[in-house]
């Protein structure tokens, strides 16, 4: 794995990213993707003065809260441009807004020569290839029936998963009545297979799904990846677990292609997380990371782990300036050949989450820093060596990786910014920073350590009484 209805609002979801209209593969014949660099975003039909065409109120309102300008990033791409790769045997397949790229699918590997004739262009590299086949669903009676933990019900509410958010300090800051409510929250992963059916996820608060792989696709079929980091914020089955938000509500979008690696699916992810942005997500979580691909030439340097040279890291970055809390997981390849931790774990505004075991040290396997500019990487840990998750026949196991420790991080951080709402997604980090067990002395390992939810939400609770 990858290190993994008003017309207005409708609009929002089309013009993001351009996914599910292009659905109609039907034959298994070898295609090349490539990323086009435009020059520009051409001229747009919509205008900054009315954001609501491209951008859900929820979003609009979330800027409005932390003074951040609406500006020409969150324009969509001239449909005009789009159409002309159309002309050359081009299909668009997914675009970034902020950093001005289409990625294009054609048949012939020779096309790159025609796509860099075009005016529009600045440059193109190549991406992907591969077969595709199908492109919806196959056509079956739908299964219906329900996953029901065979697991014993224990008398603690929090079931199997009260050490994970025990450490944290995060049964506190339920008690006080935060567990995620009115908060929204977006998993961006590789897969949710049958989260629709699974008794654990009956309270879940969906919103919404999106698949940007095979766009038109369930994202309850196939990978399971992101059924178990899902559980880990909002499984609500007391007794059995109880994730850290449980009463958030949920985008599941899915990203990752588990068929193979290569680049593009740094740009499915910068789709998502715009698409995520444009619906008024607060708080993404994401336990996915790259590094090394399939094919030789592409992987990234060490020195690249600056948080401006990969697409993933820049688009991560650009998330947080627009106001977004992302939860990102460091990697799981501290006892590999790269050691470090992947991106976009490396971006700057954004919070790396390592991993640690049940006695407080760091999982052999979380992905160590620093960056290469010498920032502080991870920003802190949680559980990841034996993390209680729901699997996708509905019962309790035990995982390891960081891509648990994350999102029982992230439920946490979404409870502690329901609790305080008019602290920027900056401030919700550094006060998270400065209740970490190592944040006077923060190492290449833990980085400012392990976080004390409650100490968080006391220590800014405390300020605010004496500012009155």
């Amino acid at each position: 794995m990858g290190r993994m209805i008003c017309v207005r609002f409708l609009l929002v979801g089309l013009l993001c990213c351009l996914p599910d209209f292009f659905v109609g593969h039907v034959s298994a014949e070898e295609v090349f993707r490539f990323r086009v660099y435009l020059k520009d975003k051409g001229i747009s039909a919509f205008s900054l003065d009315e954001p609501s065409f491209f951008l859900s109120q929820k979003a609009i309102d979330r800027r409005l809260k932390q003074n951040i300008a609406i500006t020409e990033a969150d324009l969509p791409i001239s449909q005009l441009y789009l159409d002309s790769f159309l002309t050359i045997g081009a299909k668009p397949v997914v675009q970034s807004r902020w950093l001005s790229t289409v990625v294009v699918e054609s048949n012939d590997s020779l096309i790159v020569d025609n796509l860099n004739q075009l005016s529009i262009v600045d440059s193109v590299k190549w991406v992907w290839k591969g077969k595709i086949s199908g492109g919806v669903n196959e056509v079956h009676e739908k299964d219906t029936s329900f996953f029901v933990a065979r697991d014993k019900l224990l008398e603690e509410p929090y079931g199997y998963a009260y050490n994970q958010i025990k450490m944290l300090n995060g049964i506190k800051l339920h008690n006080n009545g935060f567990r995620g409510k009115g908060m929204t929250v977006a998993v961006i992963d590789a897969g949710f297979q049958h989260v629709d059916r699974i008794r654990a996820f009956d309270k879940l608060n969906l919103l919404g799904t999106r698949n940007f792989v095979v766009p038109g696709e369930s994202i309850f079929e196939g990978d399971d990846h992101g059924t178990k980091v899902l559980s880990c914020l909002a499984a609500n089955a007391e007794g059995l677990m109880i994730g850290t938000a449980p009463e958030a509500s949920y985008w599941l979008i899915k990203s990752e292609d588990g068929r193979s690696e290569f680049p593009v699916e740094e740009d499915y992810w910068a789709a998502a997380v715009e698409f995520a942005d444009s619906v008024g997500v607060d708080v993404i979580s994401s336990s996915l990371g790259y590094f090394s691909y399939d094919v030789e030439g592409m992987d990234y340097p060490q020195d690249a782990l600056d948080g401006n040279t990969a697409l993933i890291s820049r688009v991560a970055c650009l998330a947080s300036e627009k106001g977004l809390l992302l939860f990102c997981s460091a990697g799981n390849e501290g006892n590999g050949r790269w050691e470090k931790i992947t991106f976009p774990s490396d971006a700057p505004g954004i919070l790396t989450v390592g991993s640690v075991t049940p006695d407080k040290k760091r999982s052999v396997f979380s992905s160590v820093g620093f960056t290469s500019d010498y920032r502080v990487k991870p920003d802190m840990v949680a559980l990841g060596t034996g993390s209680c998750v729901i699997d996708p026949s509905g019962n309790i196991r035990y995982a390891n990786g960081t891509s648990f420790a994350t999102p029982i991080l992230a439920g946490l951080g979404v409870c502690l910014w329901q609790a305080l709402p008019w602290l920027s997604n900056a401030e919700i980090i550094e006060l998270l920073r400065e209740s970490s067990s190592q944040y006077k002395r923060p190492d290449a390992e833990l980085g400012y350590g392990i976080p004390d939810v409650y100490k968080a939400y006391k220590k800014e609770n405390a300020h605010v009484s004496l500012s009155r």
